[in-house]
């Protein structure tokens, strides 16, 4: 099991930017890829971003694309999320996960990932 901690989150304005923290403790973090979702009031669990073992390849939703980049590092055992030109649609409580299992399941889905951190809050204002 991976515990999960992420920070960063906060009250900002539209246009600002954030930069959202993952730290991992209990599994050797460099074997596995790593994924933020997010979940706004009211909506699904919605994906946003992941990244392999590497930080080689990375992958975005739609809606983020341009906007926000995944990064890892693994000397640190920390994934993080920047997101520029935040918009108040942004608004939501941002997951990261954690997928140690090898298996074909595509990072965009939330049943890829059996780890789970407890959120941190975003909030746009207009």
């Amino acid at each position: 099991q991976v515990q999960l901690a992420e920070s960063g989150g906060g009250l900002v304005q539209a246009g600002d930017s954030l930069r959202l923290s993952c730290a991992a403790s209990g599994r050797t973090f460099s074997r596995f890829a790593m994924g933020w979702f997010r979940q706004g009031p009211g909506n699904e669990r919605e994906y946003v971003a992941a990244i392999n073992w590497s930080g080689g390849d990375t992958y975005y939703a739609d809606s983020v694309k341009g906007r926000c980049t995944i990064t890892r590092d693994n000397a640190k055992n920390t994934v993080y999320l920047q997101i520029n030109s935040l918009k108040p649609e942004d608004t939501a409580v941002y997951y990261c996960a954690a997928k140690t299992i090898y298996d074909s399941s595509p990072l965009s889905r939330p049943n890829a990932y059996d780890s789970w951190g407890q959120g941190t809050q975003v909030t746009v204002s207009s």
